[in-house]
């Protein structure tokens, strides 16, 4: 064998250095996917517990947060709002989000379904419509980040009545379905790329660890000695 050269060394040195951030970078990927599979069991459990009923002000946003859901009471047509712009399965749509008035004075909006538009703007709102009351069987969510068109804390004084701080989602079991609008399905749960990323970044470190030791290998112990015997005639 002879001496590693101080290239050899070096390079030796900086594959240690990238095999190790590998590494790191693939136990924070595991550690991402527990993180995503303790929320994913958190939110399987809420979605267990017994339907809330919804029939006045006064429940926290935090309390309903991820909730089934029911309510009833009169539609608002005239204070409806769509959510723009929403696509489904690649189809341009709009949300109908409809404030549900409740018997105490306060309303709840309510996000009865998506409806394809060409524009994914405009829709004849009043062909959507469920009659003058309604009974909602849904999931509670907060307002989307951003969107203050289906946002209860700034809509309240548009409409006039308190609004409850939250959006119930109905789903396709609601007991009275609209047969023109598609429900939205519960949110997939599923433990995202994180393991697959993780198998990444620790394949990265073996090639990387293995590649490495092969080529000092080739270079400091398998390299000709041109200075041996037979070397010269």
């Amino acid at each position: 064998m002879n001496g590693a050269t101080r290239k050899d060394l070096v390079g030796a040195g900086i594959a240690l250095l990238l095999a190790l951030g590998c590494v790191r970078l693939g136990i924070w990927q595991v550690h991402r996917l527990a993180q995503r599979k303790a929320r994913n069991a958190a939110q399987l459990a809420r979605w267990k517990l017994p339907a809330l009923t919804i029939a006045s002000r006064g429940l926290p946003a935090d309390s309903a947060d991820q909730r089934r859901v029911s309510s009833a009471g009169k539609w608002d047509y005239e204070h409806e709002r769509l959510w723009r712009p929403r696509s489904w399965e690649g189809t341009p749509g709009v949300d109908l989000v409809t404030p549900l008035l409740l018997g105490d004075g306060s309303a709840v909006l309510v996000d009865r379904g998506w409806a394809a538009s060409p524009d994914a703007y405009h829709v004849d709102e009043q062909a959507y419509r469920e009659g003058d009351s309604g009974v909602v069987v849904g999931l509670a969510l907060r307002a989307p980040r951003g969107r203050g068109d289906v946002d209860p804390a700034r809509l309240a004084d548009s409409l006039g009545v308190p609004l409850l701080p939250f959006v119930i989602q109905e789903l396709p079991d609601s007991a009275h379905p609209a047969p023109r609008l598609l429900r939205w399905p519960l949110p997939a749960i599923d433990n995202g790329p994180h393991l697959s990323y993780a198998i990444q970044w620790f394949s990265f470190a073996i090639i990387i660890t293995v590649g490495s030791i092969a080529l000092f290998w080739r270079r400091n112990v398998r390299r000709p000695d041109v200075e041996g015997p037979g070397a010269a005639s």
